[in-house]
């Protein structure tokens, strides 16, 4: 849905453009993430792969372990080979990663007018600006300038690296309708899937923290009482004078 892919440059314009800023939520991330999968496996997946998020990253953050269980089971995974040595697909488990819209980068190239799609795992740390630049860039599209002349393949975003992208304006307010009847406006789209994109790319964000806070925590512990062990016992055996007298 992002990305280098189709670049092509806008014909003598140069422009700069500040990144909008991510539209904040008052009410807590996990609601969000959740929203924003939607719009992943409902809009963005058609395309691109996030080939390094297993189904089982979701539990506990955007879906009980029943409902990301009954999500990988909706996938249909290659696997094998059996007792035949034949390949053979099974219903997917929560120990899979997202599948593939396409078997190979060929296929997807071939499927995209020669533009290859890129893979949305880390794609927030891959960009400069992050989450600011992939929500700016979904909702920047409009018409090209007066006296640039677009490819027909091609759409104007100002916000893309050339104005030139391959991919389509890829949402619009009501493309899809959320589970908890949140308004589907352009901009909440577009603000879910960046949070959802955000917390893919490091989804063990929020367990480095924790570990953070207690080895902080540890160590305000166990510095004070090394300083005084060495301070005020081990100075004291370390300074003592050990003399030997041989017996007369």
């Amino acid at each position: 849905m992002l990305g280098a892919w189709g670049l092509a440059m806008a014909q003598g314009l140069a422009v700069t453009l500040l990144l909008q800023p991510l539209p904040t939520q008052s009410h807590g991330e996990q609601i969000s993430i959740r929203r924003g999968y939607q719009v992943y496996k409902q809009v963005c997946a058609a395309c691109h792969s996030m080939e390094y998020l297993a189904f089982r990253n979701l539990i506990g953050v955007s879906h009980t372990e029943a409902e990301a269980k009954a999500l990988a089971e909706e996938a249909e995974v290659v696997d094998g080979p059996d007792e035949n040595g034949e390949m053979f697909t099974r219903p997917g488990k929560l120990s899979d990663y997202f599948p593939k819209p396409y078997p190979n980068p060929e296929a997807a190239r071939a499927a995209n007018n020669g533009a290859l799609p890129p893979d949305l795992s880390y794609i927030i740390s891959a960009r400069h600006g992050g989450e600011d630049y992939v929500f700016s860039l979904l909702t920047g599209y409009c018409d090209p300038p007066t006296g640039v002349v677009m490819r027909e393949e091609l759409h104007y975003n100002p916000y893309f690296p050339g104005q030139a992208i391959a991919m389509a304006p890829p949402i619009y307010s009501e493309i899809l309708e959320f589970e908890d009847g949140t308004p589907a406006t352009m901009s909440q789209i577009a603000k879910d899937v960046c949070t959802f994109l955000r917390w893919a790319a490091e989804p063990e964000h929020d367990h480095r923290k924790r570990m953070g806070m207690k080895m902080l925590i540890m160590a305000g512990l166990l510095v004070p009482l090394t300083y005084y062990l060495k301070r005020h016992r081990w100075s004291v055996l370390k300074s003592r004078k050990i003399a030997y007298r041989p017996p007369k």
